[in-house]
């Protein structure tokens, strides 16, 4: 589960770090989807395969970021926690990599940042304190196994009547 806190790394960033658990019962394991950055997403609107979007941590309000620094652990690209109250920058944004048309709840996704093109991955290095036994998260330059996320629980929002209308509509 993707997973963050208000630890701060002791490295690269100096940011909020983001981890992998596989606990179920964690609330900082919560994350919102949001349009893009400077985007508006309409609830209840199906997010499309190669959408655009924005993870924002429930617990502290900061959105999955990534950039150019080291991940302590594995050396590849450092993920990170980054803005106040759900605004961030452009390094926020991350495409949804998906088949068919929409990101559907319960296949696997993958999440590509828009910037650095690196894949959302968790592997098996593991940090000490102040996070023992939790996984690195990391960006990889190619895609792997390491890099399919799955929606496990949650709040999901039923299409709007505006979309469905759209889909069932035919004129002659």
């Amino acid at each position: 589960r993707l997973h963050s806190h208000d630890v701060r790394y002791g490295s690269g960033s100096g940011q909020q770090s983001v981890t992998g658990v596989s606990a179920a019962d964690d609330g900082n394991s919560y994350w919102r989807v949001r349009g893009r950055t400077a985007a508006v997403c309409e609830r209840g609107t199906p997010v499309r395969c190669g959408q655009a979007i924005r993870l924002t941590h429930l617990g502290t309000g900061r959105n999955l970021h990534s950039h150019r620094f080291t991940s302590p652990l594995s050396g590849n690209q450092e993920v990170s926690a980054f803005g106040e109250a759900g605004e961030g920058d452009y390094l926020d944004d991350w495409t949804v990599v998906c088949s068919g048309t929409y990101w559907a709840r319960d296949s696997e996704v993958r999440f590509q940042h828009t910037s650095t093109d690196v894949f959302l991955s968790v592997t098996g290095e593991q940090y000490g304190r102040p996070i023992h036994g939790q996984k690195e998260v990391h960006g990889m330059a190619t895609s792997s196994q390491n890099n399919y996320w799955k929606v496990m629980e949650g709040i999901f929002m039923q299409p709007s009547e505006v979309f469905k209308a759209e889909q069932y509509h035919t004129e002659l």
